[in-house]
């Protein structure tokens, strides 16, 4: 059995088409959706709106952690539109094209940049959408959880910690355990090209902890510290951001 793995997509249309290439099944652990891609500023929907040196300025401001500034600057962007019906038109846009261009079978779960009320408008009978929930893939059992924390990035799906952790519970003892974030590890949380600490959540590492996992994949951190450790006997693997590889991680069995 071989599945092929990605995440932190972000509107690699073509490579995602061809992610599934020499696999029995695809899992794909979200943020499909390109916004503003801080290697290239004109890529996205919001340079797409506001230009790349509007793209520059927020980049710049986020990067520095100085969230007031752009959030300011945000405001003042989208004064006078309408900010959801803006977004939502360019959203489906990439969703039409991502979804059609999923392989058959594909296992995906939300990152924090999805909106997960679109997605079962756009995912076909190959496409199996899971949160909270487990799938068996090749006699093991993969289990789901989408999104992200709450930041003050606010990207459109944070969610409390309580709730994350319920969908976690959700999922009892799995063989593979899918998030978009991380375990609650520094070394698998800190980006070394953005420096800073992103997220990661310490009920999937009491998870890992308690039930042993062979694999805890996840995605999330484009450039991490490490990109895989092990906790016990559970391998804990950053599958790598997609949109700048265009390779799968692979896995076999």
């Amino acid at each position: 059995m071989r599945v092929h793995v990605v995440s932190d997509v972000h509107g690699a249309v073509e490579a995602l088409s061809r992610a599934g290439d020499g696999a029995d099944a695809v899992v794909c652990l979200g943020d499909l959706i390109l916004f503003l891609d801080y290697a290239d500023h004109s890529r996205g929907i919001f340079p797409d709106l506001f230009g790349a040196e509007n793209a520059d300025r927020m980049v710049e401001l986020r990067t520095a952690r100085r969230f007031e500034e752009a959030h300011e600057l945000d405001r003042s962007l989208w004064a006078g539109l309408d900010r959801r019906a803006v977004i939502e038109r360019a959203v489906r846009k990439q969703y039409a094209e991502l979804f059609a261009a999923f392989p058959t079978p594909t296992y995906a779960t939300y990152g924090n940049v999805d909106i997960p009320a679109l997605w079962p408008e756009y995912a076909g009978p190959g496409t199996t959408v899971l949160d909270g929930a487990t799938a068996e893939i090749g006699g093991r059992v993969f289990g789901f959880v989408g999104g992200g924390l709450r930041t003050a990035m606010r990207t459109p799906y944070e969610i409390d910690e309580g709730e994350y952790a319920a969908k976690v519970a959700a999922l009892g003892r799995v063989d593979v355990l899918c998030s978009h974030i991380p375990p609650a590890l520094p070394e698998l949380c800190y980006d070394t090209t953005a420096r800073r600490f992103e997220r990661g959540s310490e009920a999937l590492l009491e998870a890992i902890r308690s039930t042993q996992p062979r694999y805890a994949l996840f995605g999330h951190v484009h450039q991490p510290l490490l990109r895989r450790t092990r906790i016990g006997r559970t391998e804990c693997v950053n599958v790598g951001h997609f949109n700048h590889t265009r390779t799968p991680w692979a896995m076999e069995w």
